[in-house]
């Protein structure tokens, strides 16, 4: 005789427990709480704010045009007259500087009037030979393409390193300082036509050699 099976019965599954309601509240809390963390760790900037600004990418031109103007009459206003400046630096570089100067990390900033006949010049660097200076002491001007050094960025001496984000922008600003010099000063100047002529020169140089003088312009005039 055969004997049947009891009937198995399906038994379900135990339902996951419902959160309790003191759950719900902390966990409301707890994410009130990062949500405000978030808020006090966020700055509203408004466009076109000084705020924006800052945050803005560094731009060379921007601030070599804005401070060029300042440091053209910074130059000009403390220009000396070159036979005032020549024998000086001859005869005590250090006391000339001291002076007449302005100091920088590498020789002193010298604001320099001078006027004098254009001789031969190449890549743009042109000799000068100059009213009241001797000849022992070799005044030369550049005029480009290329304007090089960091005299025009220096000369004022409140235009430091630390202002920069690194060394990269403190030297893209000398350049910058340079190129808007050269807009608004030589642009509208034959220079290659220059040798033979006389001109009057205002501008800045280094003074490393007292005998050797290399001046880049904020002011140059063709007689």
């Amino acid at each position: 005789m055969t004997q049947s099976s009891a009937p198995i019965s399906s038994v379900p599954a135990p339902k996951a427990p419902a959160p309790s309601r003191r759950g719900l509240i902390i966990g409301t809390v707890l994410a009130a709480a990062v949500a405000a963390g978030i808020a006090l760790d966020t700055t509203v900037v408004r466009i076109g704010s000084e705020a924006d600004a800052r945050q803005q990418a560094f731009s060379p031109d921007s601030y070599g045009e804005a401070e060029f103007p300042r440091i053209q009459a910074f130059v000009q206003e403390n220009a000396v007259d070159a036979a005032t400046l020549a024998p000086a630096v001859l005869a005590d570089k250090d006391a000339a500087a001291e002076e007449y100067g302005t100091p920088a990390s590498t020789g002193a900033i010298m604001p320099v009037t001078v006027t004098g006949v254009v001789g031969e010049g190449k890549s743009g660097i042109y000799t000068l030979t100059a009213e009241g200076v001797p000849e022992e002491i070799t005044v030369r001007v550049q005029t480009g393409p290329a304007i090089n050094g960091t005299e025009l960025r220096d000369a004022p001496g409140d235009i430091a390193f630390g202002q920069f984000k690194n060394q990269i922008e403190y030297q893209d600003a000398g350049s910058a300082i340079n190129r808007a010099m050269k807009a608004a000063v030589l642009d509208g100047i034959d220079t290659a036509g220059l040798p033979g002529k006389t001109i009057t020169v205002t501008g800045a140089f280094r003074l490393i050699n007292p005998k050797n003088w290399m001046i880049t312009p904020v002011a140059l005039e063709v007689k």
